[in-house]
């Protein structure tokens, strides 16, 4: 049978952004399904496709007989006489899927198989692709929102979601923005998008500040933990092995202006980097920053709990607005921190 599907093929390669051969696989999936509803004794299928030459055979070879006891290998000799005159006893045949049913009935099998294939394919290649970039920033096109209010991204020709809860609470995108976050996963076998991004997820800080702050990203100064409450506060730990380096002052930047940048890419984030120390009371006194603290003390060193004395003035700054401030410390220290004014 000439059929002419190559062009077909390359249409479909050029648009999909998928190997031919992919595609070619998928027609002879159909095929072999096409065959088995045509060959309804489970016969053994044989095809011959050559796309570039147009050519396309599905057949079955049976051999002729008297008596039939094997219909998935025999045809008697009066079946056979009807497609082959010269048919003879012992002899073979081959028994052709005919030209109108091998198109109506791949043609419907075919559109199915080919999509899957297609779609399989392509799921494949976006998960290589991605998948070795979990972990780094990526920005994207909005390009609307699903039931769920997630956010739909237009990423390399492919689509990307920012979930609801990977979002910063309270800001506003609008489609066509673009919208920058960090690649936390890549899924597999997923009926919608397969790449998923966070802004919310403590990587993404960890990342802006490496971007922001080359000594962060050649490795002279050591972001050692980040504890965050995304659109309100964050904080941050580093230590530096170098002495001529203050790794405060190189994160905060001239004026403020690294840390500033980084906050304003969080809708507003307060971020206070802070430095870090093996001593729970030096730590935690650092990590209620900014409020300043006037003595820490260990009050229960089994449970891990620290008081904290600070001025009258301080009070509120070191509890933070509904305790923010200290719980972010606490978590950051791994120690429960009271707060007493003096």
């Amino acid at each position: 049978m000439k059929v002419n599907v190559w062009n077909t093929i390359l249409q479909l390669s050029k648009e999909r952004d998928v190997d031919k051969r992919v595609i070619i696989s998928a027609i002879e999936e159909s095929l072999k399904v096409a065959a088995s509803n045509y060959f309804k004794e489970k016969e053994k299928t044989h095809i011959k496709f050559s796309p570039e030459k147009g050519e396309l055979r599905v057949y079955s070879v049976k051999k002729i007989t008297k008596k039939v006891t094997d219909p998935a290998q025999e045809i008697s000799l009066t079946d056979a006489k009807k497609m082959d005159v010269t048919a003879k006893e012992g002899n073979y045949i081959e028994i052709d899927l005919p030209s109108e049913t091998l198109g109506r009935i791949a043609a419907q099998a075919a559109k199915q198989v080919i999509f899957q294939k297609v779609r399989d394919a392509e799921q494949e290649k976006i998960y290589n692709t991605f998948a070795p970039q979990t972990g780094n920033i990526i920005t994207g096109v909005l390009r609307r929102f699903d039931s769920k209010r997630n956010m739909i991204l237009e990423l390399r020709k492919t689509e990307g979601m920012l979930p609801e809860r990977e979002k910063i609470p309270n800001e506003k995108f609008r489609r066509g923005d673009r919208v920058k976050g960090i690649i936390i996963q890549v899924l597999k076998d997923t009926k919608g998008p397969q790449v998923i991004i966070s802004r919310a997820d403590n990587r993404f800080l960890k990342k802006l500040l490496e971007i922001e702050v080359p000594e962060i990203s050649s490795g002279t100064i050591e972001i050692k933990e980040i504890i965050r409450r995304p659109g309100e506060r964050s904080k941050v730990s580093v230590s530096t092995n170098e002495k001529d380096i203050d790794p405060i002052g190189a994160c905060i930047g001239v004026k403020g202006n690294r840390i500033l940048s980084i906050s304003k890419e969080l809708n507003g984030e307060k971020i206070d980097v802070i430095r870090w120390s093996k001593d729970p009371q030096e730590y935690a006194k650092s990590a209620l920053s900014p409020a300043k603290v006037d003595d820490i003390k260990i009050t229960d060193k089994e449970n891990k709990i620290l008081k904290a004395v600070v001025p009258e003035d301080q009070l509120s700054l070191a509890i933070g607005k509904k305790g923010l401030n200290v719980r972010l410390a606490s978590k950051l220290v791994g120690w429960k921190i009271d707060i007493k004014n003096d």
